[in-house]
């Protein structure tokens, strides 16, 4: 039985290959559908970006709906300096045919998450936690039948990459971030710690445009565009691919390891809103709520990766 999921997304490049994976990977992942939210750019842009990827992948059927266009209590920050101005600049795609569903993105996660069996539904956040913290603060009697929680988000050993303190997606709403790690459903966070080790090489990406295909070399344009902003960040051999490594746990949770630790949201810091401050070592003496992934096996991520788009 494939795994139910609910990707929650404001792509961004790294978040269309993230989506592309799952969705070439019916076998394990069931997706029930895309919820957009603002981050990366806008939500105009995120909810379009989303439906522009599902027709990359030849699935015009996939749902995809609009939600959250601020944080909750929030001015947005965008990231176009990084993603460009569409978020997802890099390859020439076309504006999407297939429809923006007419609901909204939350209340289709809580329809959802009622409807189905209580812990079969696994949540895939990979921008801002907008969406999910309103679902779990509309209808909180669907927080117990959430069965994990998997999301690209946080950093601690890395610091930040927005802030000095913190990770772009926890920063752009850290009040969301905080009922999300307080809700009490199993997390598992993929932090910069570990999407800093997950880096598109040259070799790498010259293997995702050998493929021979049109999502082959789509993705090794979208990471030829990012990559120029990351390398003369972090002067690394490559990218970060960020947001793939939640799908990538998915399919094979041995590709990583971590922690189960306490992770707090900072909300209120002068110098560190929207850090995730992870107590590695154990000494806060707070209950651990969320496992922090702290490695992944590189070349295992990549050769799942390139053999997953291989199949479009």
């Amino acid at each position: 039985m494939p795994r139910k999921i609910i990707i929650d997304t404001d792509p961004g490049q790294d978040d269309a290959v993230a989506i592309l994976l799952a969705l070439t990977s019916p076998d394990e992942l069931e997706v029930l559908g895309i919820t957009a939210v603002a981050g990366n750019v806008p939500i105009a842009l995120t909810q379009k970006n989303a439906r522009m990827v599902c027709e990359l992948a030849g699935r015009p059927d996939m749902r995809v709906f609009a939600g959250c266009d601020r944080p909750l209590s929030r001015d947005l920050i965008t990231a176009e300096h990084v993603h460009g101005k569409t978020g997802l600049d890099g390859p020439v795609l076309a504006d999407p045919q297939m429809p923006l569903q007419d609901r909204h993105a939350v209340e289709f996660i809580v329809e959802t998450l009622r409807q189905e069996a209580p812990g079969t539904v696994t949540l895939c956040p990979l921008g801002p936690l907008t969406n999910i913290a309103t679902a779990f603060q509309m209808a909180p009697e669907v927080v117990p039948k959430v069965a994990e929680i998997v999301l690209m988000g946080g950093a601690y050993f890395e610091v930040g990459n927005i802030t000095p303190a913190s990770e772009f997606n926890i920063h752009v709403d850290p009040e969301a971030a905080d009922i999300v790690f307080r809700s009490g459903v199993p997390l598992t966070m993929m932090p910069l710690d570990v999407t800093h080790k997950a880096l598109v090489t040259r070799p790498r990406n010259e293997a995702f445009r050998k493929l021979g295909n049109r999502v082959g070399q789509a993705v090794a344009e979208m990471t030829d565009f990012f990559e120029r902003f990351d390398k003369a960040k972090y002067g690394s051999e490559g990218a970060p691919l960020h947001d793939p490594c939640v799908t990538a746990y998915l399919l094979r949770p041995d590709l990583f390891t971590g922690r189960h630790i306490n992770v707090e949201i900072e909300t209120e810091g002068r110098f560190t809103t929207g850090m995730t401050v992870a107590d590695w070592w154990g000494v806060s003496g707070r209950a651990p709520n969320a496992t922090f992934m702290g490695d992944v096996d590189a070349d295992g991520f990549f050769t799942l990766l390139t053999e997953r788009l291989g199949r479009l």
